[in-house]
């Protein structure tokens, strides 16, 4: 039986940040909380928040993004994410980190 996956592009306002033809999960923050998408789950739209995003896929197995607000779409096979920047980091540990100091910040500075 073929294992089931999706591909993944993530947009940056001006490029293309990264695409794997290859994601078996994908895990992202909303206001809501986390949000997990595996690829069987129905097409769905989701507005990100600053946070982490990590997806896993066969040729890199897990990646960690820290990443600015933007939208996830979920079409048949197909997941685009569209967010303002992002930041690539291997690890969980050295995401957060990262994350809080770049995105975090700046988005307590919109609010006000």
């Amino acid at each position: 039986m073929a294992r089931e996956l999706v591909r993944l592009r993530i947009l940056l306002p001006f490029q293309v940040f990264a695409e794997a033809s290859d994601v078996s999960r994908i895990v992202a923050e909303t206001r809501g909380g986390s949000f997990g998408l595996l690829p069987h789950r129905l097409d769905c739209v989701a507005a990100l928040i600053p946070g982490i995003l990590i997806y896993e896929s066969a040729g890199k197995g897990e990646t960690c993004l820290a990443v600015d607000e933007g939208v996830l779409v979920k079409a048949g096979a197909d997941v685009t994410v569209s967010v303002r920047n992002a930041i690539p980091e291997r690890t969980l540990a050295r995401c957060a980190p990262r994350w809080s100091a770049s995105f975090c910040h700046s988005a307590n500075r919109n609010r006000l």
